[in-house]
């Protein structure tokens, strides 16, 4: 039974699209018994972030703040899986990033602590054949562990527009068959 817990967290707009198929094939190869969570931000809408530290701080979260944060710290490996939406991660994954600042000063929370040493993993689709456009994505999953101390997993990368396109990206599907050893 293995002790690693993943959370893949799903920003795409459709419930079919690319970057869930790569991630349910990496997802896939993971020893058995991993504990796998699931959750699609479609599913938890989070409201605007809005940076009360310097005004009235931030309380603990309710709702489905409460869930994602909770989801969040229980697990050891937690995986991003957003389309690459122009050459960012989609609006659904960076409100979930922004309410991380608000999570950082929520007493008792110990959110910066609990997230270090853990691991941050991306995995995008593309619809450009030049890796190089998704380095605003890239950046931005990197950036925020190394803010937090947390190990950086990588991006596993993928081609495609239509639904099931990335089945055809023979790189991307060798890629995901040993992306999170």
């Amino acid at each position: 039974m293995s002790t690693r817990s993943f959370l893949f967290l799903l920003g795409s707009s459709r419930s079919d699209g690319n970057t869930r198929t790569l991630a349910r094939l990496a997802a896939e190869q993971l020893p058995p018994g991993t504990e796998q969570r699931w959750l699609d931000l479609r599913d938890f809408p989070l409201p605007d972030f809005e940076d009360r530290r310097h005004s009235e701080g931030h309380n603990a979260p309710t709702g489905h703040a409460a869930t994602l944060l909770e989801a969040t710290l229980a697990a050891t490996d937690v995986v991003v899986a957003s389309p690459l939406y122009w050459y960012a991660v989609s609006t659904s994954t960076k409100r979930y990033l922004d309410h991380w600042s608000g999570w950082l000063e929520v007493p008792g929370a110990d959110f910066q602590q609990r997230m270090a040493g853990k691991t941050l993993w991306g995995v995008t689709a593309l619809a450009d054949d030049d890796p190089e456009v998704a380095e605003p994505l890239v950046g931005t999953l990197r950036n925020s562990a190394h803010y937090l101390g947390m190990r950086w997993g990588g991006v596993l990368l993928g081609n495609g527009s239509k639904p099931g396109d990335v089945l055809s990206d023979t790189g991307a599907t060798a890629r995901a068959k040993d992306f999170f050893n």
